[in-house]
């Protein structure tokens, strides 16, 4: 048995999702949380990413067409991450799902990052997160694992154009 350490540069490249109507996930994922739909593969699948990648979202009805959640108490995805450069990223797609009408089921500040957590149409979890500067991670050697509420107006504060302290254009206040 080995007990060597995945190497530091390992990352988790995508995730592929089951879904039950395919154009309604790919109108979620597109139009609601900003991804753009690389291929579509009739309504079988489709692949949309960020900033030309090949796929950071599969889509697929293959095993799932017109099928339900998981009931609860079961196993299976309990949310994927989808982390933004920059905390102004994650204000602005706060603001996706406001202006879209789209809910939020819960909202932390970690102290290594800040968090919104959501649910698809098809109820696969999702959290949108912002990570601090890995400086802010430990204090005194420990990790910095917390629970605290998001301070929302702080968060879409972000869209503030500073010389003003005004909403950037289109953006109702949301406090």
């Amino acid at each position: 048995m080995t007990t060597e350490s995945i190497p530091t540069g390992a990352r988790i490249g995508h995730v592929h999702l089951k879904v039950a109507d395919l154009d309604r996930a790919v109108a979620f994922y597109r139009d609601t949380l900003g991804f753009d739909l690389v291929f579509q593969y009739g309504t079988q699948a489709a692949f949309l990413s960020a900033g030309g990648y090949h796929h950071h979202i599969g889509l697929n009805t293959w095993e799932s067409a017109g099928g339900s959640p998981p009931p609860a108490g079961t196993t299976g995805l309990y949310h994927f991450a989808i982390n933004y450069p920059e905390r102004r990223d994650l204000a602005a797609a706060l603001r996706r799902l406001l202006d879209r009408g789209w809910g939020i089921d819960g909202a932390s500040d970690h102290g290594t990052h800040e968090a919104l957590y959501l649910h698809d149409p098809d109820f696969n979890g999702i959290e949108l997160a912002w990570d601090r500067s890995p400086d802010h991670w430990f204090h005194e050697g420990e990790p910095v694992f917390e629970r605290k509420p998001l301070d929302f107006p702080s968060l879409l504060g972000e869209l503030a154009d500073p010389a003003t302290d005004q909403y950037l254009p289109g953006l109702a206040k949301y406090d």
